[in-house]
């Protein structure tokens, strides 16, 4: 949404776009009237002395002469236009000089003084006309430039507070504890006396941090919508140019505007463009975001005091941020926002699919529970997509399958049905996706299977789907070595079945998934056989930083993690393997099933897989 400023500014570069095409047609139109002039100009005629002239003629070597005033334009016998030029005395007539009228035939002109006058100045004054207008338009041209120039450290942040839908709390539906929170911010922003009276002291900035997709702009557009104030919103990476000096100045722009409309809202959002820890950076303190990070850092808690406003930021990675600017008195609250739970998703989703069509055997109950994990962004897509799908399928409602077909679309990728398998690839891919399914079915601790499919999806051959019962919020050591194990079926599935000769690449993302969990538990979850509860910090910052500074711990403690990890795969390969050995019936059962329908529902690998039991020597790890 364009602010008012923007808006003003419309009108301007339309006349300046106008003026500079009006200064061009004026060019052509000098260019074409020179033209014009140099082929239109009178030839050249030779000038005589009237007494020669007058000899020339009675001697009958004229054929006509046209007078005009006192200038006598000759035509000599023998050709068609005047080649000859005198001039007479006005005050003396032809005849007393000598003139035979009788050798020549004479036309008179009728000289037309004023006409002859405006021809000259036209001639003189047009030109002249031309060129200053063209010099004008190229003057307006630069000042508008210089005026662009002189803009270029102004902020660029668009204001909100006019428009007639506001967004408020009521609009946002989940993050009720963010919004507790920021409901304080609201009252400070309303009530500021109620306050300052018992001598609290306004916030200066309150700081968002989540996940991405998870609200953080439209519950600080909400703050400033229950308030009732103007909003300046901006983002971090608009304050930083390449010459430095530039992004300090936009925020002292920013400020002294927020000011004049005080109280409002300044909202920030990707601040750690601009807000990164300094010194991490080459430039050292001359670097143009240190100098726009310095001056964010004065005018947020500067020696100026009792202005009411508050500036709100939001950024999905408060790690790398610097210490200064999260103190006290800069940013004195942080606001968590994370990704929804089942209510909160139920509730997200009714209020995307509020103004839907949606047919009654739709159950938005069930896609929140399915989609656990999920941004708000990500259930907006979700209720788009089944609008397109709905729409593509020519239904007058969105129904059940479109929004199953529209959720598996966004979380795990299109089908790909269109891709051509062989015979021996399709029973390949079965054999692997029904080894996931065996040992994730069988193992206690896993989530169960919700759908087995071999059609290709996304950048997969086929797809083996678990999803969690209820959310979850602590993962313990059994279930990340069930994790680890049923990741590693596929593979195994075609080892046992094919021989370890004849696996393919298809368990390659498999694999390295799996790898990168068995580093999270030993590592960041001290979860390691010899490395209990030992966390080893890893800097997935910036790439300078991991070449600038180096690992916490030596590199024999480097090697020790790699056997850990060896060590947590190897034991998850054991476990896969002694399943699928012990129900290999099953493994071929479920394979059928799949070569022939492609894709099986969560009902039916469990109605497959019953009786599928679990080896004491796979629960003994």
């Amino acid at each position: 949404m364009d602010n008012q400023a923007n808006r003003s500014n419309r009108p301007t570069n339309n006349n300046r776009r106008g003026m500079k095409n009006f200064g061009f047609i004026i060019m052509l139109v000098l260019l074409a009237l020179i033209i014009y002039t140099s082929l239109n100009q009178p030839s050249k005629l030779k000038t005589i002395p009237l007494t020669e002239a007058i000899a020339q003629a009675n001697a009958g070597k004229y054929s006509t002469i046209s007078v005009n005033g006192n200038t006598l334009d000759i035509t000599q016998k023998g050709q068609s236009s005047p080649s000859i030029v005198t001039y007479s005395d006005p005050n003396t007539s032809l005849k007393a000089e000598g003139f035979n009228f009788s050798k020549v035939a004479i036309n008179f002109k009728s000289e037309n003084s004023a006409a002859s006058a405006w021809l000259t100045i036209g001639e003189s004054v047009v030109p002249v006309l031309l060129i200053g207008g063209i010099l004008f338009f190229m003057l307006r041209s630069a000042q508008g430039q210089g005026n662009q120039a002189l803009s270029f450290g102004k902020s660029r942040a668009r204001l909100y507070g006019n428009e007639k839908d506001k967004a408020t709390f009521a609009d946002i539906a989940g993050s009720e504890e963010a919004k507790q929170d920021l409901s304080e911010v609201v009252e400070f922003l309303k009530f500021p006396k109620k306050f300052s009276s018992l001598g609290a002291r306004i916030p200066k900035g309150v700081l968002l941090v989540g996940p991405p997709g998870t609200g953080k702009t439209m519950l600080s557009r909400a703050v400033a919508g229950e308030a009732n104030v103007p909003f300046f919103s901006i983002s971090g990476s608009e304050f930083v140019e390449m010459f430095v000096g530039v992004g300090a100045s936009r925020v002292r722009d920013l400020f002294a505007k927020a000011k004049k409309n005080a109280p409002c809202i300044i909202f920030i959002d990707e601040i750690d463009a601009v807000g990164r820890r300094r010194g991490s950076g080459m430039g050292g303190g001359h670097d143009e975001r240190e100098q726009t990070l310095n001056q964010i850092l004065v005018e947020m808690d500067g020696f100026e005091q009792g202005q009411n406003v508050i500036v709100l930021a939001a950024t999905n990675r408060a790690d790398v941020l610097d210490p200064a600017l999260l103190r006290p008195g800069r940013f004195d609250r942080r606001v968590n926002i994370g990704l929804p739970d089942r209510k909160d998703r139920e509730a997200i989703l009714k209020v995307h699919f509020v103004k839907k069509p949606l047919a009654k055997n739709v159950d938005l109950d069930s896609l929140a529970a399915k989609s656990a994990g999920s941004s708000g962004a990500d259930l907006a897509n979700i209720a788009n997509e089944s609008a397109i799908i709905a729409a593509r399928n020519n239904h007058r409602e969105i129904e059940q399958s479109d929004v199953t077909e529209a959720f598996e679309r966004v979380a795990i990728g299109p089908e790909r049905k269109s891709k051509v398998m062989t015979e021996l690839d399709k029973i390949t891919t079965a054999y692997h996706e029904a080894g996931h399914a065996l040992v994730g079915h069988v193992l206690p601790d896993s989530d169960p299977v919700h759908k087995v499919t071999i059609i290709p999806r996304g950048g997969t051959g086929g797809v083996t789907w678990f999803i969690p019962p209820e959310d979850r919020v602590y993962v313990s050591l059994v279930q990340f070595k069930d994790m680890l194990a049923r990741g590693m079926g596929g593979r195994i599935a075609e080892e046992v079945v094919l021989g370890p000769n004849h696996i393919t690449t298809g368990a390659g993302n498999d694999l390295q998934n799996a790898a990168e969990v068995a580093k999270d538990m030993v590592v960041n979850q001290g979860m390691g056989q010899r490395l209990r509860d030992q966390v080893f910090k890893t800097d997935d910052g910036m790439m300078l930083d991991r070449l600038v500074h180096e690992r916490e711990y030596s590199e024999d403690t480097a090697k020790i993690i790699d056997q850990e990890v060896e060590s947590l795969l190897t034991e998850a390969a054991n476990r896969a393997r002694i399943v699928i050995k012990a129900n290999k019936d099953k493994l071929e059962a479920l394979k059928d099933r799949l070569i022939v329908k492609e894709t099986v529902d969560a009902d039916e690998v469990a109605e497959i897989l019953k009786g599928a039991h679990m080896p004491k020597a796979a629960a003994l790890y």
